[in-house]
């Protein structure tokens, strides 16, 4: 997630720099195909890249809002993952009755804990296309083993969590309506779960953006054919320069389509699972804290 309010240029141009090369040849192109040839034939009316470019701000406007709908939804998700977490460790620790000193108990309340972090890291490992396995070292050997069988790994350890909770509850630790309240947040956290792998398995229609590179694309020649006839050869840098705006303006909202990316637009979802692991690991009293996760270059955090 950019934490920056400037945006170096050459970030721009390491992300965008192929599409911007095709459309400075596409504008050479139109201007020497323009008057080696068109110009003897017939002179393009301004109004014909006028219309198409009132057009392409809608189609850009579309998808832009779009996408940031996506990436604000899944900023809520990850938002009240981290207050139910907090919830969670809260509620174990205080609800499940160790009072009279019971080991297992207390040992109960630490793996529950542990086991959540294990979720949460799980989750984000889904999520996001990067080979992470923190997960694994919140998990006892056993636990791991038999998660790993499962497709799904943190709905596994979600299993895992409502098993711990029975065996609470018939263990007399907790009584009726806190074993619901704690219940009723393991579907919070499964109805979490589900909407982050919504957003994540619906791809965006690609018509939308297919559609829109290539009316850019047309847009850009035709405006460069239209100022050929006034500037000359400037039509070039200024066909370059109206493309490149548009360019980049539908590219912002390409970033923001995935949210769960790498890209520096993303959600900063290492971050998020840091804060919430040393949240949790305060609350059990744990003295090996890790330190929160730190910006890069100032620019952005992931």
């Amino acid at each position: 997630m950019m934490i920056s309010t400037n945006f170096r240029l050459s970030r721009i141009v390491q992300y965008t720099w192929k599409t911007d090369l095709v459309i400075t040849l596409s504008c050479v192109a139109a201007y020497f195909i323009d008057k080696h040839l068109l110009v003897k034939h017939f002179v393009l009316p301004a109004i014909v890249p006028t219309v198409l470019g009132s057009a392409i701000a809608f189609f850009i406007g579309f998808n832009n809002n779009q996408a940031y709908d996506r990436w604000w939804e899944a900023r809520k998700i990850w938002g009240a993952l981290v207050n139910d977490s907090r919830s969670w460790a809260r509620n174990v620790l205080s609800y499940v009755n160790a009072g009279d000193g019971n080991h297992d108990v207390k040992t109960t309340q630490k793996i529950m804990i542990c086991r959540h972090l294990a979720f949460i890291y799980a989750l984000k490992s889904a999520l996001r296309p990067q080979n992470d396995n923190t997960f694994r070292k919140f998990l006892s050997p056993e636990e791991h083993e038999k998660v790993i069988a499962h497709s799904n790994v943190h709905n596994a350890i979600l299993v895992l969590q409502s098993q711990s909770l029975q065996q609470l509850s018939e263990q007399n630790a907790i009584d009726g309506f806190r074993f619901l309240e704690l219940n009723q947040m393991l579907v919070n956290f499964t109805d979490s779960m589900g909407q982050a792998e919504r957003i994540k398995n619906t791809v965006f229609p690609t018509i939308y953006i297919f559609f829109t590179r290539v009316f850019i694309w047309l847009f850009t020649i035709l405006f460069t054919i239209v100022c050929a006839h006034e500037i000359g050869a400037w039509s070039i840098l200024m066909g370059a320069v109206v493309g490149f705006v548009f360019h980049i303006t539908h590219y912002n909202g390409i970033t923001l389509i995935n949210p769960f990316s790498t890209l520096t637009t993303s959600i900063s979802l290492n971050q998020i699972c840091r804060t919430i692991e040393i949240n949790l690991l305060e609350m059990l009293g744990e003295e090996e804290i890790p330190q929160p996760v730190k910006p890069i270059n100032n620019e952005y955090i992931m």
